[in-house]
């Protein structure tokens, strides 16, 4: 079968519109990001690409491939397969329940014969997609404020309830926040939003106290006071505090980090690369990968701005949104702003799981920019 049969001159001509549409300018400053970690993973590694520069180079390369394959399927595609894939994560959350791996001290992980996976890892995605295609099928007053406002805080609460069981605070923190981020930008009512923010100032010292475990609790009074215990749990904090102040406005130079390079910062790879980039390129440095991911804020926002449906705004709000978080809560935890809750830096840390995450979201923010002119209805058997 010729390649001609495979694929008619007027679906290439599609593909090839598609492809155009994409926007590269994104697509570069991912890349210029991703670069800049694999830079720092050499250099902590004592200017070696082995163990984790030569993988993150390798598996941004796929993940790039696969952004650039998943902006082509249509918007409507990612529409039905919205409450599929979030019934699938929550079901996939309810199996590490049962028959989840634990490794230190969590159990967090499914394993399918040689390969394990974090199931939260596909709620991050479902959460966003689930709750962009509910607010795409009810009105404006609706979701302001109504009874029907039960039903996606019945959907947050459910995979947060079970993430923050496993035990993983940090990850059920991101769902919980990306998803109430969407129901407010749905348009709920701004005297429900201060009514709940006065709600979980009042909530927040008792579950401290009372809701924690105790590893979770000696988190939150660490960094409260990280000197209470500089050798043993305010050590990591400690640490990124002496990297990023001595760094200073231009840093020690490239390979020159006496934190990193002595193995004085834990976690130097994934949680605490940017301390690490803190120190061997200062204030300058920091403040340019801060700089590029402002960049891919601004035009993943832009990209929901111009989307023509609900459901395409909402899911590419959404995800910016969780980059976003991913970014903020990272940044303040090396800075000692936050808990160590162990957030990576994306796209700048070592690791494939979050990588994947991030560039599949992104794929979606693509797709609703490659179809923002797509119309997208809500009644049965608009999919095809």
């Amino acid at each position: 079968m010729t390649v001609s049969a495979l694929t008619r001159p007027g679906e290439r001509d599609r593909l090839i519109v598609k492809f155009a549409e994409i926007d590269w300018v994104f697509a570069l400053t991912l890349c210029l990001i991703a670069g800049a970690g694999a830079l720092m993973l050499f250099s902590i590694a004592g200017s070696s690409w082995d163990p984790w520069a030569a993988q993150h180079v390798l598996r941004f390369g796929v993940c790039l491939m696969l952004m650039i394959g998943l902006a082509m399927i249509d918007i409507r595609v990612w529409f039905a397969l919205s409450y599929p894939v979030y019934v699938t994560g929550l079901l996939l959350l309810v199996a590490v329940e049962v028959a989840g791996d634990t490794r230190m001290g969590a159990t967090r992980w499914l394993s399918i014969g040689p390969f394990s996976f974090q199931p939260s890892e596909v709620m991050k995605l479902g959460i966003v997609m689930a709750l962009a295609r509910f607010y795409h099928g009810i009105s404006a007053n609706r979701a302001r404020l109504s009874w029907a406002l039960l039903i996606p805080l019945l959907m947050i609460a459910m995979p947060v309830l079970l993430v923050a069981h496993q035990p993983d605070l940090g990850t059920a923190m991101l769902i919980a926040m990306t998803g109430l981020a969407i129901v407010v930008l749905a348009g709920l009512d701004w005297r429900v939003i201060g009514a709940g923010a006065l709600a979980l100032l009042a909530v927040i010292p008792p579950f401290v106290m009372f809701g924690m475990h105790d590893y979770q609790r000696k988190r939150v009074l660490t960094f409260l006071n990280p000197e209470s215990d500089p050798s043993g749990s305010g050590y990591h904090i400690l640490q990124s505090k002496i990297a990023l102040g001595s760094g200073g406005a231009m840093g020690k130079g490239y390979g020159l980090g006496s934190q990193s390079q002595l193995n004085f910062l834990p976690e130097k790879q994934t949680d605490f690369i940017f301390a690490t980039l803190a120190e061997e390129f200062g204030f300058v440095g920091c403040i340019s990968i801060l700089v590029l991911y402002g960049a891919l804020i601004f035009m993943a926002l832009r990209t929901a701005y111009l989307s023509h449906s609900h459901f395409g705004r909402l899911a590419a709000a959404g995800l910016t949104a969780t980059f976003t978080l991913y970014v903020m809560i990272n940044g303040a935890m090396v800075m000692g702003l936050a808990p160590v809750v162990g957030v990576p830096m994306p796209l700048l840390s070592y690791g494939g799981t979050v990588m994947l995450t991030v560039m599949i979201g992104f794929g979606l923010v693509q797709a609703v920019r490659v179809h923002r002119y797509a119309e997208v209805t809500s009644g049965k058997g608009s999919m095809f």
